[in-house]
């Protein structure tokens, strides 16, 4: 399918955050872009001042006219539409042209080198992360990322004298079997999503034949140990953070005055005296995992070296919200137990002698109740715990699956659950040190709050 065949591009669900970035990315293409979204957002308001007409009330009647002719337009949403939706339902019956989010993205990532970017943890940042690189360099790249990337303060480059096409590979309702990747990476394969997978070695299937899209001359980069799961006849390269096996690894860690400094290692490859400014750990694995890719991609080592440090890393990853002697605040996406165990250490190890209070909304009651006692160990890792309500996202309430079940199950003593409209007094009341928000819902809506009581 042609897409520069359609003047119109409308859709449902706009404000999410690779439904944004396509819109972007149609306005940057000098087409007409309109859609809905359940309520306003900070994403919203900044669609609209770029050109976007968003409305918030499931209602036919507020579709503009210029966009009710379905040779000319396009309609896209995402599978977190409901089934009832009435405008999704009106445009299937009269028969528009209507495709998911991942078959636009796919459409798109044919005409491109695809570097793709999958795992159940840290998309988002090793995405940005490369994009970053590469847009740096001389071959430069167009990205589409699944979080806003704070150099650019977008979830979209667009570079139209690059070939390189930077995706966010998202294994969700298997997404990323629509795109037409050249360069792979396979950051973990952790279970989740078991309400759209049955189990663990189901959505290991789905790595797998997302790894069977590359072409024969293709590579795949993928974090040593997972290699073992993966069948396929390209070229297999692996990272790791402290294994000298792995044909990219890092060496000469040291962290000071809250900064990463280390070395990469790789096939004929050094990169020395790197630094890098995102807080965490992780981090560093996953700007390992960004320079590996850049690196395969021909990327010079020293714009690698260079872009490093100064990647401002991705909001709500690991992001600095205040950071003064008294208070440290940092935001987290982090929604998975392996992640909020990742995050939670990499807090520990940048302020060791500070207690860490952690703030966290469970994400869906699906994952909440399959993954209930590794969210209790991971949690517990806190020196105190604010439990917020689970958000639903997608799914209706799952009878005895709430907040409180899961507060009940965490072995510590310094853990409240509370209301959203309870937080602030609380905290107040707490002195806290270092406080991290945790969380994939909407919990971001509670972090200028936050910022603005503790100024």
């Amino acid at each position: 399918m042609n897409l520069n065949r359609f003047t119109h591009i409308y859709l449902i669900g706009i404000g999410g955050i690779g439904m944004s970035a396509l819109s972007r990315y149609f306005m940057a293409n000098n087409k007409d872009v309109a859609g809905y979204d359940r309520m306003p957002s900070p994403l919203t308001e900044k669609l609209e001042e770029e050109g976007a007409e968003i409305h918030f009330e499931d209602d036919i009647n507020q579709i503009l006219p210029s966009f009710l002719n379905k040779e000319n337009t396009l309609v896209i949403f995402t599978p977190a539409i409901p089934a009832e939706h009435k405008e999704l339902n009106f445009f299937r019956e009269q028969e528009y042209v209507l495709l998911k989010r991942s078959q636009v993205l796919g459409l798109i990532s044919r005409d491109k080198y695809c570097l793709a970017i999958a795992g159940t943890h840290g998309k988002t940042t090793v995405s940005s992360m490369t994009a970053h690189i590469l847009h740096q360099g001389e071959m430069g790249c167009n990205a589409f990322l699944g979080g806003i990337a704070s150099n650019y303060n977008s979830n979209l480059i667009i570079n139209e004298d690059s070939e390189n096409l930077v995706v966010e590979a998202d294994e969700f309702d298997r997404s990323f079997l629509q795109l037409s990747p050249d360069l792979a990476v396979i950051t973990s394969m952790d279970a989740d999503h078991l309400d759209i997978y049955s189990n663990h070695q189901a959505l290991q299937k789905s790595f797998q034949e997302f790894v069977n899209l590359l072409p024969p001359k293709g590579k795949l980069l993928v974090k040593l140990g997972l290699e073992k799961d993966l069948q396929t006849e390209v070229d297999v390269y692996t990272y790791s953070l402290e294994d000298d096996r792995a044909d990219f690894r890092i060496a000469d860690l040291w962290l000071k005055e809250g900064r990463y400094n280390f070395t990469i290692i790789g096939p004929n490859l050094k990169i020395d005296n790197i630094q890098l400014e995102m807080p965490g750990k992780l981090n560093v694995e996953n700007a390992l995992a960004a320079s590996a890719l850049a690196y395969l991609c021909d990327e010079n080592p020293e714009i690698i070296k260079n872009a490093l440090y100064n990647f401002r890393g991705v909001k709500r990853r690991m992001e600095y919200i205040i950071k003064r002697e008294d208070l440290i605040y940092l935001d987290d996406y982090a929604h998975h137990p392996t992640e909020l165990k990742a995050s939670i250490q990499s807090v520990k190890a940048l302020f060791p002698d500070k207690k860490i209070t952690g703030i966290f909304q469970p994400h869906l009651y699906s994952r909440t109740r399959d993954f209930l006692d590794d969210f209790a160990k991971s949690l517990a890792l806190l020196d105190q715990l604010i439990l917020l309500e689970i958000y639903p996202a997608r799914e209706k309430a799952i009878p005895g699956i709430n907040s409180q079940l899961l507060l009940e199950k965490i072995p510590m003593k310094n853990k409240i659950l509370l209301q959203r409209n309870a937080l602030i007094p609380y905290l107040k009341s707490i002195s806290p040190q270092v406080i991290i928000s945790l969380g994939a819902g909407d919990i971001d809506r509670l972090v200028n709050k936050i910022k603005e009581n503790f100024k």
